[in-house]
């Protein structure tokens, strides 16, 4: 991950490499990269009840997170562009490329079940519908209803998972050669993305934009993790393994894509890649942290 960083931010000195590679990524990301990935996962996944609280994660935060940078905007008339950004990059997790390899390596393979209903039902869904209606509406001050509709609906990753999910409800599953396919395109995502974030990243230590990235990570890596452990194990009562993947996955860095998908709509490109720039290796202290209070405080 600080590899492909680095490469991103040293590619900026290259003069023979275009100035408008970051966008060309983002495009090939989302119409490749990201459909391929839920046309691997979805048909795969075992629908039932005990989905719901893993699902709910990231509805629950992207919920928060409109919520309270909405209302610090309206309170402080802040721009709309801004608390698009805010609420894209600070309401939705990495809960995939941070989130997979983290939770495997904390509680083992089997755990990867969980991640994934996390991941794909939950911050993939919630990213392709209410992120895009957000990144829609906040992009030019208003947006109609059939603007917004049709961004969604074609919106490829979404329309890629609507397809994935009838397969699934359908009991059908692509041939293994085609789903290698699937996958080998879909693990472009993580090293792509990342590399199209260090080409944008250019800390400028006189922005305007530091209190804004100290507020949006204080957001996503402390107080959405604490809404979910509230919730979670205070009114729902849940405990053991799925209650500390939870919270972990709702601690994760900002989401690669929702701040590919707040600059393609020109919500502060520059505080966008700065959310997961600065987000990414501050996650790993806060990770730590909650870690921490999960198996000594609470258990």
């Amino acid at each position: 991950m600080f590899g492909c960083l680095g490469l991103g931010v040293l590619l900026q000195r290259v003069k023979e490499f275009p100035k408008n590679s970051a966008q060309v990524l983002n495009q090939f990301i989302i119409y490749i990269s990201m459909p391929a990935l839920a046309l691997y996962f979805i048909p795969e996944i075992e629908l039932n009840s005990t989905v719901l609280l893993p699902v709910g994660v990231a509805w629950i935060c992207f919920g928060a997170a409109a919520l309270f940078f909405w209302s610090l905007g309206k309170a402080f008339g802040w721009s709309r562009k801004l608390v698009g950004c805010l609420i894209l990059t600070g309401g939705l997790g990495n809960t995939s490329f941070v989130g997979l390899p983290v939770i495997e390596a904390l509680f083992g393979p089997d755990s990867l079940e969980t991640v994934i209903l996390i991941d794909q039902p939950g911050t993939f869904v919630v990213l392709s519908t209410l992120g895009i209606a957000v990144a829609a509406s906040f992009s030019r001050g208003t947006a109609s209803a059939g603007v917004i509709a049709r961004k969604i609906f074609l919106f490829p990753p979404f329309v890629a998972f609507l397809l994935a999910l009838l397969l699934n409800v359908l009991h059908l599953h692509f041939p293994s050669e085609l789903k290698e396919v699937f996958q080998r395109l879909g693990s472009t995502v993580s090293p792509l993305a990342l590399v199209s974030v260090g080409l944008q990243l250019r800390p400028e230590w006189r922005s305007k934009h530091w209190g804004f990235l100290a507020l949006g990570l204080t957001f996503q890596l402390i107080l959405a993790p604490a809404l979910i452990l509230a919730l979670y194990y205070g009114v729902f009562g849940l405990r053991g393994e799925l209650l500390q993947i939870s919270v972990l996955e709702a601690a994760m860095a900002p989401m690669i894509t929702a701040s590919i998908v707040a600059a393609s709509h020109g919500l502060k490109p520059r505080l966008a890649s700065m959310m997961v720039g600065f987000g990414i290796p501050l996650s790993f202290i806060t990770l730590a942290f909650w870690y921490w209070v999960l198996n000594v405080v609470i258990s």
